[in-house]
């Protein structure tokens, strides 16, 4: 039998090449969301311990059963954490990667890092859409329908406001932040004057801009999802321009990037994914901002 060749000591041996620092940063921030998931039902006003948190999440028939003391009621703890505290938990993720992949779109779109969903004054339309519902009481009756619509509404009108300055060929980068922060200060004065028709409901308003997830369940979780999913995901096929437009338009162009027609697409996809966070959750700041960088 011949022996086998040597090895050639010229030839350096194959390496497995590591992780990237994006795929490191993505699978650390899966594990902080699952212990996130395990973790924030144990939080609330009524205590449960983590044992029976554990046994509820994975279907266990009794959770309770020797694990807490005989004072302790457990028939309403699989209510609060599946009815309750899941679908929050759920919609805070929701909310929280739809505004981090607008931010991340429009950072790309201006080249500048403070660009996010407040600076074109999306928040402020989505803003001026709950005042509309709850100060002159449309739909009150429906107002679980009617709020986060007219949010929806009114953060999606607000980019699309914005895609028409983008399509105007005056429409350079500075005239987009500019006009942003006119459009953003112009639905504020709008609002605060919604808000005199009914000075008392101000504070429903007040209440909704604070932000929260009083609205959330499964229904409310799978339509957030639905959206986000869909619409996030046509931004971040968007990447690889974005990443060439960081580089210059020039540069962009000559590899072949519709600049404009890749600025207007991303700045309405960002302005859906916006609206469909802040119209269940209401104003979050700064997630848009930091959650990029």
């Amino acid at each position: 039998m011949p022996d086998a060749p040597a090895a050639d000591p010229t030839i350096a041996p194959k390496r497995r090449r590591p992780l990237g620092r994006g795929w490191r940063l993505a699978i650390g921030v899966a594990i902080l969301g699952a212990l996130a998931v395990l973790v924030s039902p144990l939080i609330g006003p009524v205590p449960i311990p983590f044992e029976v948190v554990l046994r509820i999440l994975f279907g266990v028939a009794h959770p309770c059963a020797g694990l807490v003391s005989p004072d302790y009621s457990c028939s309403a703890a699989p209510t609060i954490v599946w009815e309750v505290r899941l679908p929050e938990i759920l919609l805070a993720l929701i909310a929280g990667a739809a505004l981090g992949l607008s931010g991340a779109g429009l950072q790309g779109v201006f080249r500048n890092p403070l660009a996010d969903p407040f600076l074109l004054g999306i928040s402020s339309g989505a803003t001026l859409g709950a005042s509309l519902v709850l100060v002159f009481q449309v739909g009150i009756r429906e107002a679980d329908l009617f709020l986060p619509l007219f949010a929806f509404l009114g953060a999606a009108a607000t980019g699309g406001i914005v895609v028409l300055l983008a399509r105007n060929r005056y429409g350079s980068v500075e005239t987009l932040l500019l006009g942003g922060v006119a459009i953003a200060a112009f639905l504020s004065a709008a609002d605060a004057l919604v808000l005199l028709y009914n000075p008392e409901l101000g504070l429903q308003v007040d209440d909704w801009l604070l932000g929260g997830l009083g609205s959330a369940s499964w229904s409310v979780d799978a339509i957030a999802t639905s959206l986000v999913v869909v619409f996030g995901t046509l931004l971040a096929l968007y990447g690889p321009e974005l990443n060439l437009i960081q580089l210059g338009n020039d540069v962009a162009q000559s590899a072949g990037v519709a600049t404009n027609r890749v600025r207007v697409i991303v700045i309405l996809l960002a302005s859906v994914v916006t609206a469909a966070a802040v119209a269940f959750t209401g104003i979050i700041g700064f997630v848009g901002l930091v959650a990029p960088t």
